[in-house]
């Protein structure tokens, strides 16, 4: 039987009560210092689609193409943000600079991704927006970048678009794979399919980019200010936040890639896209790299109720 269709090992198991009612499968990759494999659970070197992991990398191709972003305004190009107040002012402020219209964003009106933000701005009467999108920012500097080098706006997401062909380019430099397909996002993007293990390597290779390289600058954006990737409520803006120097990005259909400064990183996709699997996993694998810090059990906690009390866990399985 081939690894890619062998069962994935459980990485999560829920117990409820004492009793273990269900498990999350999946494959994790873990890679040491120096780029080498130190654990692999389940199949790590099929493709995947890595969703908004992939979006450091696509930052970086909006810098690759030359536009000139930095600080809060880069970290949200590279962003699934929580549609917080903070948020949506940055989108409004960079569509003005660069004189568009928010009806150019093609991707789609959507709710806040953070609950109590959600609830919040319901109350107040609004309604789903394209810059309330988790994607708007990184679609705001697509935008950007096709005004600045005088590339058709109207098929920016068009994987033959010379934007989506110059970010097809750094997801091979950075994973040092050939992209295995090109999907679709969530948000209408192209999304470029590649391995656990590639994932990894691409992160890892922008934590030790040299200053000023597009990969250096993506990664040193992210995590300068990480409530502009995430929201205050997210793990990717607590690890980055509490442990200096590293780089997270989750992405849908629970995925998660991590490096750490010293270029030790991690991948992994739950198989069943269960997100509530991926604070445990994380702060399991996060545990076996030996990252010791209080941030990891913030993360790896995630509590079942019963009748509105903790009745039991979501906890890692390897």
């Amino acid at each position: 039987m081939s690894a890619s269709s062998a069962i994935p090992p459980a990485l999560a198991e829920v117990v409820r009560s004492g009793f273990v009612e269900g498990r999350h499968r999946g494959s994790l990759v873990l890679l040491d210092s120096d780029g080498a494999v130190e654990l692999a659970l389940g199949d790590v070197t099929s493709p995947v689609f890595p969703r908004s992991s992939n979006k450091p990398m696509q930052a970086a191709g909006i810098l690759r193409a030359g536009l000139d972003l930095a600080g809060e305004r880069l970290a949200l190009a590279a962003a699934s943000h929580s549609g917080e107040p903070f948020h949506r002012d940055l989108v409004h402020k960079m569509l003005d600079e660069h004189g568009l219209d928010e009806e150019l964003l093609q991707c789609p009106p959507d709710l806040p991704l953070d609950e109590a933000e959600r609830e919040t701005y319901l109350a107040s009467g609004a309604a789903r927006s394209r810059v309330t999108m988790n994607c708007s920012g990184k679609h705001t500097a697509m935008l950007a970048a096709c005004v600045l080098r005088e590339w058709p706006l109207e098929t920016y997401l068009a994987a033959g678009h010379p934007l989506q062909r110059l970010i097809h380019t750094v997801v091979e430099d950075a994973s040092g794979e050939r992209v295995a397909a090109v999907g679709t996002d969530g948000c209408g993007a192209p999304l470029m399919a590649i391995s656990l293990t590639g994932l990894a390597r691409a992160y890892r290779s922008f934590v030790l980019a040299a200053p000023g390289t597009a990969e250096r600058r993506v990664a040193d954006a992210m995590r300068t200010h990480p409530e502009y990737v995430a929201g205050t409520r997210r793990p990717d803006t607590w690890l980055m936040r509490e442990i200096p120097g590293t780089l997270s990005k989750m992405g849908a259909e629970a995925v998660q890639a991590v490096a750490l400064p010293d270029g030790r990183a991690l991948a992994f996709k739950v198989e069943d896209g269960g997100g509530r699997a991926l604070g445990p996993v994380l702060g399991r694998a996060l545990g076996l790299m030996g990252v010791d810090a209080p941030v990891v059990e913030r993360v790896g906690r995630a509590p079942l109720t019963g009748g509105g009390r903790e009745v039991g866990e979501i906890r890692a399985a390897f």
